[in-house]
């Protein structure tokens, strides 16, 4: 979406009368072919667990007992080749839920294949799960899978939604041979089309059928228009590290109802535009409505926080005195019913819950706060160019002092003032300015965010090398190293820290700064640890203390979405050992510096021994957070390199 191979493309609709009669597959439930039966291995993907066959989704608008209803049907035949690694073998079907209606399944059957063999899921194994107020699962399991297996299924949701008809989605996380979608939609239903990933149609054709859906007592007829789309060969979604929801990129089609026209030629508008949103947003009872506590926390929030004469500090303090007050219940709340009250009285909250509390305090203490509506990495981009309000999981806080900005979230206990968590850097968020209306902000991340070791080490007689560690983390870092050492007691800590380091045994560990989330936390303690030693010769992997760098995080050959590590980071090791006249040095890697892009990336390393001491620095920076697909192949040699000198470059030491 942010490059030329992930851009949003724009369907353009051509009326077409053409055949399809050598594209489209035809496939009958319950007979898969021999071929299908007889495959063991996927020569375009050797390594997959298995590959979809053949999948078909029908979406038609249609009248079901006297109701305008969305009927979606779906037949889908996956085959089974590794079934040690296959993970596809249970299915959910989404299924929304309104106030007074929801989507219904109806003809659902699934059956395993195996040979002449077939097992049906039975009926009482079909189970419904409830996700929350809007949201119910249909899920089933596939019984007796084996390599070579077939697992076939077909339903039909019949939905009241006419807006839900959602999208079809032609790639999975592996391969798909053949997948089809067609919808079948009245002329005075007016859809928006877009097209994501860089895979192409094979099939992208539309026809008018006439006269073709009418509703009792109306005196027209509509048209309908037949939209088809196939596509074929599509290869798995390959899921890496620094990615943001694989749903931003997978080949899909999506679909947003914007406007329908009656059989008596009245307009009616679905798709909203902004000023639509703030309005509804300001006298929503879970959202609008719920800032309207000021007062009610001016009785709440302590009187020296309130009397404060500097705003920023008043600012800090009051998002510390919110922060403090509540634990996160696990929800995000945006959908459900948000009370900030009762939420401030529980001392619990959803994330909605707790930064509307704190806009409210914030308006108690004086001071410009608004909502941010976000979506999490995890759930896909929001579309810019109208409002999707289904695209958005998440709330913030918009804070405005003077001529600065700062955006904020209570909900973690271990993020500082003017941090946004890790789960919320996600490109943008929509800033809720119910007087000059709604815009969009950048969400940009704290850029300090420094590992910092220093090792004093000496060598004695025995060959054990041992000596004290000093370590600093600060942004993003000082975070996850905050919430490791909460998680866990200090020797759970400890241990822990030891089993990833490797024969190395640490004691008289302390740390500072644990609680002051404004300081860098700091660590201190003593090592003992075993080298590897052959003969007279020691050989000294030097970055023993530091577990990154072990691996390369870009293993594809070819990467065609965006690289998005999250945040700026530098690492910084500096190791001395003195020899104590006991070891000389036989071989000492050379001094390097590998640069990458410009001033994107840069690792230095210095090698130096003077007086009876070793001494080492490394140095890695990576200054920007996101990287563009052309960018991937210089960034995977980049860590190539680094961790090729982290774990192949020993330096011997040679007895005296």
């Amino acid at each position: 979406m942010f490059s030329k191979n992930s851009t949003l493309l724009i369907i353009v609709l051509f009326i077409s009368f053409y055949s399809f009669s050598q594209t489209i597959i035809e496939a009958k439930f319950g007979e898969p072919t021999y071929q299908e039966l007889s495959m063991t291995t996927f020569d375009k993907d050797p390594g997959a667990s298995g590959v979809v066959l053949y999948e078909k989704g029908d979406y038609s608008i249609e009248l079901v007992r006297n109701y305008v209803m969305l009927v979606k049907k779906v037949h889908i035949k996956t085959k089974v080749i590794d079934a040690s690694k296959f993970e596809h073998g249970t299915v959910d079907i989404n299924l929304y839920l309104g106030k007074d209606n929801r989507e219904k399944v109806t003809k659902i059957k699934a059956v395993t294949h195996n040979g002449k063999l077939q097992t049906y899921v039975k009926d009482d194994a079909y189970f419904n799960i409830n996700k929350g107020p809007y949201l119910e699962i249909k899920r089933f399991t596939f019984p007796n899978i084996k390599d070579g297996s077939i697992l076939e299924y077909e339903y039909t949701v019949t939905s009241p939604f006419l807006f839900n008809l959602d999208s079809w989605a032609f790639q999975s996380d592996i391969p798909t041979i053949y997948s089809e979608f067609i919808s079948s939609i009245p002329a005075n239903y007016i859809y928006n089309r877009s097209l994501y990933g860089n895979h192409t149609l094979e099939v992208n054709e539309a026809r008018v059928l006439e006269n073709c859906f009418s509703i009792p007592a109306a005196s027209k007829s509509a048209n309908c228009e037949i939209s088809h789309y196939i596509m074929k060969d599509i290869p798995a979604f390959k899921e890496e590290d620094f990615m943001l929801a694989k749903s931003n990129y997978i080949a899909r089609v999506d679909f947003e109802l914007m406007t329908y026209y009656d059989f008596d030629g009245l307009k009616h508008k679905y798709s909203k535009t902004w000023k639509d949103v703030d309005k509804e947003f300001k006298n929503d009872k879970d959202m609008g409505r719920q800032l309207n506590y000021s007062s009610y926390f001016e009785d709440k929030i302590p009187q020296d926080i309130l009397t404060t004469l500097n705003e920023l500090e008043k600012a800090k303090k009051t998002y510390t005195f919110i922060q403090n007050h509540y634990n996160w219940n696990g929800n995000y709340g945006l959908w459900g019913n948000s009370r900030v009250k009762k939420a401030f009285e529980n001392k619990s909250g959803s994330i909605t819950e707790i930064n509307l509390t704190l806009i409210n305090a914030l308006k108690a203490a004086g001071l410009d706060a608004k909502i941010i509506l976000h979506s999490t990495r995890n759930n896909g981009l929001p579309n810019a160019k109208y409002p999707v309000i289904k695209d958005f999981n998440y709330t913030m806080v918009y804070l405005t002092i003077g001529e600065n900005h700062f955006i904020l979230d209570a909900s973690d206990k271990e993020v500082p003032f003017n941090m946004v968590p890790f789960r919320a850097l996600n490109i943008q968020g929509r800033v809720m300015d119910f007087k000059n209306g709604s815009f969009w902000e950048p969400i940009i991340p704290f850029n300090k965010n420094i590992n910092y070791l220093n090792a004093q080490l000496s060598i004695d007689e025995g060959d054990m090398i041992s000596g004290t560690v000093t370590e600093a983390h600060t942004g993003y870092r000082a975070i996850d190293k905050r919430k490791e050492l909460k998680k866990q007691s200090q020797n759970e800590y400890i241990s822990k820290k030891e089993l990833s380091l490797q024969e190395t045994v640490i004691s008289n560990y302390s740390n500072e700064n644990k609680g002051d989330l404004n300081q860098p936390l700091k660590e201190k303690y003593h090592i003992d640890f075993n080298p590897e030693i052959a003969g007279d010769k020691i050989y000294l992997f030097p970055y023993f203390l530091q577990d990154q760098f072990k691996e390369n995080p870009f293993t594809l050959n070819q990467r065609n979405y965006l690289v998005e590590i999250g945040y700026p980071r530098t690492n910084t090791y500096i190791l001395s050992l003195d020899l104590k006249g006991l070891y000389d040095i036989e071989q000492l890697p050379t001094n390097k510096k590998i640069q990458f892009a410009g001033d994107s990336g840069v690792c230095t390393v210095i090698y130096a021994f003077k007086n009876g001491k070793l001494n080492v620095r490394f140095s890695f920076k990576l200054n920007h957070f996101r990287f563009s697909p052309e960018d991937y192949q210089d960034l995977k040699d980049f860590f190539k390199q680094v961790v090729e000198i982290q774990t192949n470059e020993p330096i011997v030491l040679k007895k005296l």
